[in-house]
């Protein structure tokens, strides 16, 4: 009789992974084995299988095996009992972190169910995608590890040759796209067609020039705006600066005008009271010789002695009258009546100085008006033919996008020199050149 081996132990961290169903990712609920070999849990295929029954074709969700008609699932009694054993002697491992798809990502091929995971990688072999649940037989498995994965932006349906249902692996130049290559055979016998590797590395070449070119096109706009910032502050800086110049001149002119208004008032107020003194001088004068002279008395003496008939007493009284009559001490008094327009010279000459001075100030605002407005740190929208032709350019266009009815030709009309361009069915180029 045989020796009896003695029992081994379970690999339960391999077990773990190899006894999972990889529809729902979890360990096997009711394993089932279907004929390729492949096991799920029941309810799973079941699912898939499901959504299979319109085609009369069912399939293995991992090797792609069909089957028809559809198989009858029977229980796995030794997978359950393996399953059973595992949950009772370890921790159920946890299952990779998945995301659901969105509307605009690429759907796992090998998700069941209503809820279907985001797929990261496409295999070019299998024509399938995959999220990173079901790509990993595509690292473990050797034969899968041959394969070619290559990133899930895209549906590989987008991908796929229309009319062989291929992958298209051919890329024409002539009519500049994908095809497969049993395509060159056909409608594409004559064109010029290489790999899409060969013209991917064409285009790279393209792409990193390119690039360049709006690398380089950026850092001369960032280099722009920086200098178009500085000139900006650098004119509010000179802005501000003159601002406060022309107010402090302005300050000057009206602190001078202020200073002339106040010494004309001082001239006219000195001419005043100097004319006042005098008067008040002339009245005390005329006040006291009215004392003196007591001339109302000396007034009605004179008019009783002019009404006398004795001639003798008339001569002898008025020579004594006379006398007193007269102050030998004060001059004659001659009194000057100004008239209401004594000082309009004064207020004519003021006028005269203002008008002079608005009309110096009209003479010059346009000059300074001008000078304000031609300074501009942005060049201003062109408006007239010669500001425009400051902008121009070469016209290009391009040979592979450019309309059938063009061709190129030797062309030097004056109104469009240079373009080198007309109309094969012999039109206008005034509609060409709006259409542009």
């Amino acid at each position: 009789m045989a020796e009896q081996q003695p029992e081994r132990g379970v690999d339960l961290d391999l077990d773990q992974s190899q006894f999972g169903c990889s529809v729902c990712l979890d360990l096997l609920k009711e394993p089932v084995t279907i004929p390729c070999g492949h096991s799920y849990c029941k309810n799973c295929i079941e699912d898939c299988w499901d959504q299979e029954a319109k085609t009369g074709q069912y399939s293995c969700p991992q090797c792609r095996e069909t089957f028809s008609p559809r198989p009858l699932l029977k229980r796995s009694t030794m997978l359950a009992e393996l399953v059973e054993k595992l949950k009772e002697s370890s921790t159920q491992q946890p299952s990779p972190s998945l995301a659901c798809a969105g509307p605009e990502d690429v759907v796992c091929d090998f998700c069941c169910g209503t809820r279907r995971n985001k797929a990261t990688m496409s295999c070019l072999t299998c024509l399938a995608s995959y999220c990173p649940a079901h790509l990993e037989p595509h690292h473990s498995v050797p034969v899968l590890k041959k394969h070619q994965l290559v990133s899930a932006t895209v549906p590989l349906q987008g991908k796929m040759c229309e009319k062989h249902n291929k992958l298209m692996e051919v890329y024409c130049r002539t009519d500049k796209k994908c095809i497969y290559h049993l395509c060159v055979i056909d409608e594409h016998r004559s064109h010029n067609t290489v790999s899409s590797a060969s013209e991917r590395a064409e285009q790279q070449k393209q792409l990193i020039e390119s690039q360049k070119k709006v690398q380089q096109r950026f850092q001369e706009r960032k280099q722009e705006l920086k200098e178009l910032l500085q000139a900006l502050k650098d004119f509010k800086s000179c802005s501000r600066t003159a601002a406060e110049s022309c107010d402090g001149i302005f300050n000057e002119l009206i602190g001078s005008m202020r200073r002339r208004r106040s010494l004309t008032k001082q001239l006219i107020n000195a001419q005043q009271e100097t004319a006042a003194a005098r008067a008040e001088e002339l009245q005390l004068q005329l006040e006291e010789e009215i004392s003196k002279m007591k001339m109302k008395r000396r007034d009605a003496e004179l008019e009783q002695l002019s009404h006398t008939d004795d001639h003798i007493h008339f001569i002898q009284t008025f020579q004594s009258l006379s006398t007193s009559c007269e102050s030998p001490d004060l001059p004659p008094v001659s009194v000057f009546y100004p008239r209401r327009s004594a000082f309009k010279p004064v207020t004519d000459c003021v006028s005269k100085l203002r008008d002079d001075i608005e009309s110096l100030l009209e003479d010059m605002w346009p000059r300074i008006f001008s000078t304000v407005s031609n300074i501009d740190v942005v060049p201003p929208a062109p408006k007239t033919r010669e500001e425009f032709l400051r902008y121009c350019r070469p016209l290009t266009l391009d040979q592979n996008s450019v309309s059938p009815y063009l061709e190129h030709v030797a062309f030097t009309e004056p109104l469009y020199p240079g373009l080198g361009l007309k109309d094969a069915r012999g039109g206008h180029y005034a509609e060409l050149i709006k259409f542009w």
